[in-house]
Order: structure tokens, then C-alpha cells, then sequence
């Protein structure tokens, strides 16, 4: 445990933003697609030192250039990766497209060179650019503070920057015919080792830090944690997800905007307090996956239906929209894509961590 982890709060007391009441409209999901087929193949993580490239069974984020009409230009993430893949979405199937490695960093495992993953988990896109980040947690699988540990933590620390050259994409093949621009920024993770003290670099089962949402409004900047979990001043009894705001131009640019919290009650799950697993810009406010911070002891347990929500958050008020069924044991829910809106219902894109290539499937529920 960190000894010191309700001092984390009162580090934040002087930005906070917002204390967000909360609401519930909880509903279920309406109607869902049978998983889209991919065409191609997306990539996931990499054997020894990245040269061969396995296929993606750790989908944790798509982000998409346009929001409306097929086909998108979208980018999507693997946790256990070194980088990003253009996709384009068709509607009904995925198209896979060119990998971009992003990182090419390496640890010493028992004698043997390893590929360091990135660990993204989410990836946003805003006024021309897509933004990826790494979770800048360390690794959830071991209790190491050795060397090894170290170097693995230092390479999911960085945020890029992607901007693609007009006409640089086939559309029609999702493959590259110009070069990307690419900006690496450790500027978020300074940030955040100042903001969040020893959460930082905390084990996430020790309240410790994850990021794994990511959204850009209005040259702002927002990170949706996993964890920490902070403790509200004015209801001690729940902890709460924090979504940290910053300057865009404090991350790539000259600006120096210290970061803003805002604290959302997301209930909780079997138990669990829930954290964020997913956060998308969407019409002046937020679409969040809430999650358990902490995925069940047993990792064959089945995740039962409600232990995933999406959440709406606009104009301070946080809002339930449904409870997610259960989609088997190891199969998570990590990003949200809205695709379109009719008489009162969204249908989305739903991805997962566990399945082969995401098992990208689509969901309708009411949406107000």
C-alpha cells in the first residue's frame, strides 16, 4: 500500500475544477452486431526484439479522423505493442493498414533481449493529429523494482503526436504513401510524477497509476486514469475516477498550464470501485467505459454484466447510460467509438481486450 495515498488529494485541492454530482439513467444495450470481420491483420505485441510481430489480442483504443460517413481514417492501439496501426472502418468490417513502431526500446529478461511495450492504451484525434499515449504505469505483472521493471515503466511514459500529410493514406488499403510527422513528449508523465506523488510509480494494485483514456478539446488535453482512485473531500466513504486536464501546448509546445482534476463517481462493480477504461470527446462532453480498477484475482472469472458502464459527463453532471453484459471470462471492454445517432438512440463500436483483433462488434442503446 502507499502510506502516504490520501495526501493525494489535498495535492490537487488547489486545481480542482469540479466535485461532479452524479446521476443515474441506466439502460441496456438495445441491439448488437455479431463481430466485424477484420481484413488483414492487426498487430499486437512483439516476440523478443520486435521483429516478429504477433496478432492483436489486446485492442485498448481507435480513435477516428472524421465522426460521421464511411469509409474513416482511424488509428488503433494494442497495449502489448510498440506502436500504432492505421485502420479503415468500413461499415461492418475493419480494414488493417500499415503499422507506425513508435518505440524501439528493449529490457534484459533472465539473459535475453525483449521488446519494451509501448502499453498504449488510448489514442485521440483533434484539428488534424492523432494522439497516443502510453499508459505510464508499471508493469501490472510483477512486483520488480529491478532494472528490468524500470526500463519496461520507462518506455509506456511518452505521448506522441501523429500528423499525416494530405492524400498520405490509401483509403482504400489503409496503406502509407508519404511519411507521418511524429513528436514524442515526455513532458505529461513530468507532470504527472509532480502531480500524483508516489502514486506515479505505484503498482496499479496499489492504487498506482494507469492512464487509459485520452481525449483533446479545445487545445486542452485530458487523461482518463484507471487508476489512482482519489479520495473526495466532501464524501469520504468512495473514492472517486479522476480525469486530469492540461494545456495541450504543456505537452507540445511552449506552454507551462498546470493540470486540472475533475473527480466522477462511477460507482462500483462486483464490489470494486470502478476506475476509467475508456474516454471519448463527444458534443461538448465525455463518453467513459467505467471499469473495475483491478481485474478479479482469479483471471478465469467470468465478467458479469454490469461490471463494465458506459457513462456520459457534460456540463458537471456524470450519467449512466447502461450497465455492459458480461462477455466472458478475459474479455474486457476498452474502447468506444461512436458511429451515428437516430431517433434517440447511438449505435457505437465496442472493442475488447482478450478476443483475436478486438471482436469489434457494434452496440445501440438510448442515448438523450
Amino acid at each position: 500500500m502507499i502510506e502516504d495515498r490520501h495526501m493525494l488529494y489535498p495535492r490537487f485541492a488547489a486545481c480542482l475544477i469540479a466535485l461532479v454530482a452524479s446521476a443515474t439513467l441506466a439502460g441496456s444495450v438495445l441491439a448488437q452486431s455479431p463481430p466485424w470481420p477484420v481484413k488483414g491483420k492487426l498487430i499486437g505485441g512483439a516476440r523478443d526484439t520486435g521483429t516478429d510481430l504477433k496478432k492483436s489480442e489486446d485492442v485498448s483504443g481507435i480513435a477516428c479522423a472524421s465522426d460521421t460517413g464511411f469509409p474513416r481514417l482511424c488509428l488503433i492501439v494494442d497495449d502489448e505493442s510498440q506502436g500504432a496501426q492505421i485502420v479503415i472502418l468500413k461499415d461492418g468490417e475493419i480494414l488493417a493498414g500499415d503499422y507506425i513502431r513508435l518505440i524501439t526500446d528493449v529490457y534484459n529478461d533472465k539473459g535475453k533481449q525483449k521488446a519494451a511495450e509501448l502499453d498504449a492504451e488510448a489514442v485521440a484525434y483533434a484539428d488534424g493529429a492523432f494522439y497516443v499515449t502510453g499508459s505510464h504505469g508499471r508493469p501490472r505483472n510483477t512486483d520488480d523494482a529491478t532494472a528490468a521493471a524500470d526500463r519496461r515503466a520507462a518506455a509506456t511514459r511518452r505521448i506522441f503526436q501523429i500528423k499525416f500529410p494530405d492524400g498520405s493514406i490509401d483509403l482504400a488499403t489503409g496503406k502509407l504513401r508519404g511519411s507521418p510527422t511524429i513528436q514524442s513528449s515526455n513532458r505529461l508523465a513530468n507532470l504527472l510524477g509532480t502531480s500524483l506523488n508516489t502514486a506515479f510509480d505505484a503498482a496499479l494494485k496499489a492504487n498506482g497509476l494507469t492512464i487509459e483514456g485520452l481525449a483533446v478539446t479545445e487545445r486542452t488535453l485530458h487523461v482518463g486514469m484507471r487508476g489512482p482512485v482519489l479520495p473526495d473531500g466532501r464524501d469520504k466513504n468512495r473514492d472517486k475516477a479522476a480525469i486530469l486536464s492540461m494545456p495541450l501546448d504543456s505537452i507540445f509546445g511552449e506552454g507551462s498550464g498546470q493540470p486540472t482534476i475533475v473527480l466522477l463517481d462511477l460507482a462500483k462493480d462486483s464490489g470494486e470501485v470502478r476506475g476509467i477504461r475508456d474516454l471519448v470527446a463527444y458534443k461538448g462532453g465525455f463518453l467513459i467505459i467505467a471499469g473495475p480498477v483491478l481485474d478479479p484475482a482469479n483471471g478465469d472469472a467470468p465478467i458479469q454484466a454490469g461490471d463494465y458502464a458506459i457513462y456520459r459527463h457534460i456540463a458537471g453532471q456524470t450519467t449512466k447510460l447502461l450497465d455492459l453484459t458480461g462477455y466472458g471470462a478475459k474479455v474486457k471492454p476498452e474502447a468506444l467509438l461512436p458511429l451515428d445517432e437516430a431517433n434517440g438512440t447511438m449505435r457505437a463500436l465496442l472493442l475488447f481486450d482478450g478476443p483475436d483483433e478486438g471482436g469489434g462488434r457494434t452496440i445501440t442503446f438510448k442515448f438523450p
